[in-house]
């Protein structure tokens, strides 16, 4: 019984330390625009964009901060709207102020740090 008691703390502990590895404003800090934005974005983005497991190796999109694409909102929804090669488009899912709270969302998300690489 100890032992699975340690292990279900380890994958606490773990979770935990994931969780603030990607750090995400608080709701207290946010406009209604930048909370709208956010259940976007945990619907529709988080699944690319953050790496929701700690066993996950990888995440499928880029890491999305106000200094995604040259910090430029033009782009952000110009790319959201219309996607990319690697991204789909979102312009027939969401409305344009949907999109503009997305984009208002990603622009209080802070820059992350480089991960560092395997040796």
């Amino acid at each position: 019984m100890r032992c699975c008691a340690g292990a279900v703390w380890l994958v606490f502990a773990a979770g935990i330390q994931a969780a603030m590895a990607q750090p995400f404003p608080a709701s207290d800090t946010l406009t209604p625009q930048q909370l709208l934005g956010r259940n976007l974005f945990n619907q529709s983005c988080m699944v690319c964009h953050v790496k929701l497991q700690i066993t996950s190796p990888a995440k499928y999109g880029t890491d999305l901060s106000k200094n995604a694409l040259g910090g430029q909102e033009a782009v952000m929804r110009d790319v959201i709207s219309n996607g990319t090669p690697n991204m789909p488009g979102f312009k027939y899912h969401f409305e344009p102020e949907q999109i503009d709270a997305i984009v208002s969302y990603v622009k209080t998300l802070p820059v992350q740090p480089p991960s560092n690489p395997p040796r």
